[in-house]
């Protein structure tokens, strides 16, 4: 799969998502849904918010390395952090619907998220000159 493939699906299926939570949202009652109308709305603004980090922080990316033979490595890290992003974007809507989101448990999230992403950056089999020719 090219790069713009990937790009393309990635942005149509982005798309679906979003319209799909949309939909949700328009058609189905949340008091009267019960689990599977919840269930149903995280995972497509989980979804959503996966393809619409990954696009976003790629291209951003790409703006800001200009390197074609580099940049393509850089999908696989920008689709783990849009799903970290995602992830902590959904416990946080989920708590805060339970009425447990407090000032300490949010910190708490944010600094277990930062260490779980410190620890994948410093378990990676290669380093950057591994990647530089």
């Amino acid at each position: 799969m090219t790069l713009r493939q990937y790009l393309v699906l990635m942005g149509v299926g982005t798309l679906l998502c979003w319209g799909i939570l949309g939909f949700i949202l328009l058609t189905v009652d949340p008091l009267t849904a019960g689990i599977t109308g919840m269930i149903f709305f995280y995972l497509s603004l989980f979804l959503a918010l996966v393809g619409t980090f990954s696009v976003l922080v790629f291209l951003v990316r790409r703006m800001f390395d200009k390197n074609e033979e580099v940049i393509f490595r850089h999908v696989r890290k920008t689709f783990r952090q849009s799903v970290t992003i995602a992830l902590f974007v959904i416990l946080v809507l989920f708590l805060q619907q339970k009425q447990l989101l407090t000032w300490w448990n949010g910190l708490l999230l944010v600094i277990i998220f930062i260490a779980l992403e410190g620890i994948v950056f410093t378990n990676r089999k290669h380093n950057n000159q591994d990647y530089v020719r």
